[in-house]
């Protein structure tokens, strides 16, 4: 198993680190049959994911297909994700045509969706965020699903109230977020019409070292830029630590639809993040806004007592990215827009 003790130094250990199973992910694959179909694979977390699947599948040894599904407007990716071992099938998903072709799977995920660059799109963004889910249903009706959601669907609540809970009601801001219930309640639909199991993930940003809030706070500090501190406190999770969590709440689709929580443990002060990565740039910090008392924040507490605790705790993983960034590591370019308090992305 790989060490935690240091940092990622390079790209390469970097997607190491992303796709290393836990013992617990290699026991799920022993006790969940069947192959497992990835749609939307080629986001920002679904590659690792998808490579993070397949060594524990060939660690438990089940010899199931894992297979990738996208547009793969980045040859390199898909090309990448066959290196190790995954299938790739090239798709427009809001083509029914595509959709039926695609393989039975008795395992899917369901990573399809839009955020940024919703506003101005949002014909499009209820298209692949709503009527997408009820194809999908339509089309995999028998099958496990495990979709990704957002922690955006609760809607900004009281720091002080420790994050929103899976009991809480959603208030969601804004199309992108209503667009996002949407989708959920497509996949609660179909569970109770037609006993789908379905596991529904509300993540709340997951960090890789190449995006992220933290990514986001470390380039504006280290470029001297100002970072707002309106949108005063947010959690984070490692995308390691995320994947092999996302990929045992597989095994807890049910119907009705479960719903689950997917982010760290901590509470986090962007006031005190961008402090703490002047400090180690050795940059002068500029700050702007008023912190507001409220603030999009997820209760993580049901996730930690069915499963596990964050491997990397978020003080290390503060570290970890003012390090890469610091150290000049490749980026994506897609920053979070987590300072955003209306809904708009």
């Amino acid at each position: 198993m790989v060490s935690f003790l240091t940092p990622p130094l390079t790209l390469a250990d970097l997607e190491d680190r992303l796709s290393e199973p836990t013992e617990a992910v290699i026991q799920m694959m022993r006790r969940v049959p069947g192959d497992i179909l990835i749609l939307g694979v080629a986001g920002k977390m679904g590659p690792s994911l998808a490579r993070m699947a397949k060594h524990a599948s060939d660690a438990a040894g089940t010899g199931r297909r894992i297979i990738g599904v996208s547009r793969f407007r980045d040859a390199a990716m898909r090309d990448d994700l066959e290196l190790h071992g995954i299938e790739t099938i090239t798709a427009d998903l809001l083509d029914e045509k595509a959709l039926a072709a695609l393989p039975e799977a008795p395992n899917i995920f369901y990573m399809a969706g839009m955020k940024f660059g919703a506003t101005g799109q949002e014909p499009l963004t209820w298209a692949m965020n709503t009527f997408l889910p009820g194809l999908v249903c339509q089309r995999y009706p028998r099958s496990r699903i495990a979709a990704f959601s957002t922690g955006n669907v609760y809607g900004l609540v009281p720091v002080s109230g420790g994050g929103s809970r899976e009991t809480d009601a959603p208030r969601p801001a804004g199309e992108y977020a209503q667009s996002c219930l949407g989708r959920e309640r497509l996949f609660e639909y179909h569970a109770q019409k037609n006993g789908t199991p379905v596991a529904l993930i509300r993540l709340n940003y997951a960090c890789d070292l190449r995006y992220g809030v933290l990514v986001d706070i470390a380039q504006k500090v280290w470029r001297c830029e100002p970072v707002d501190v309106t949108m005063g406190h947010f959690n984070t999770i490692w995308q390691g630590d995320a994947n092999a969590l996302a990929l045992q709440f597989l095994e807890h689709a049910a119907a009705p639809a479960w719903k689950i929580n997917l982010t760290g443990s901590a509470t986090l002060h962007v006031r005190a993040v961008a402090e703490a990565m002047a400090q180690k740039f050795a940059r002068p910090l500029i700050l702007t806004g008023q912190e507001a008392p409220d603030a999009l924040l997820s209760d993580s507490s049901l996730c930690r007592s069915l499963l596990a605790s964050p491997s990397v705790p978020e003080a290390d993983l503060i570290g970890w990215v003012a390090s890469w960034v610091q150290n000049g590591g490749s980026l994506l370019g897609k920053p979070t827009h987590f300072e955003s308090r209306d809904g708009k992305f």
